[in-house]
């Protein structure tokens, strides 16, 4: 089963420039955070090696929040070879999420 990927400054930019990568912006304080880990945890298994589900920590990664402009959390960006094709704010759900992967696979 995928688990997903703990994204840095370190590691970002090789991770999400190939293929279809789900970056989801968040922090440890954050409900609608938390309540959405699960959700991410299940598509990591599901879009295992076909999308890249990864988690960026806002607090220890404040200099990639900028980068993206992430000014609230949940904050989930789809980026397609190192582009971001689309962005949701606020917590959503796992149909929506998948939905949104499928479409830009």
């Amino acid at each position: 089963m995928g688990k997903y990927i703990e994204l840095t400054n370190e590691n970002f930019d090789t991770t999400v420039s190939n293929g279809l990568s789900l970056v989801d912006f968040w922090a440890p304080w954050c409900g609608p955070c938390r309540m959405l880990a699960p959700v991410i945890d299940e598509l990591a298994g599901e879009f295992d090696g076909k999308a890249n589900i990864c988690k960026v920590n806002t607090d220890e990664e404040q200099d990639l929040a900028v980068k993206f402009g992430v000014r609230s959390i949940p904050t989930i960006i789809f980026m397609k070879d190192g582009e971001v094709v689309d962005q949701m704010v606020g917590a959503a759900s796992k149909q929506a999420l998948a939905e949104k992967l499928n479409a830009l696979a």
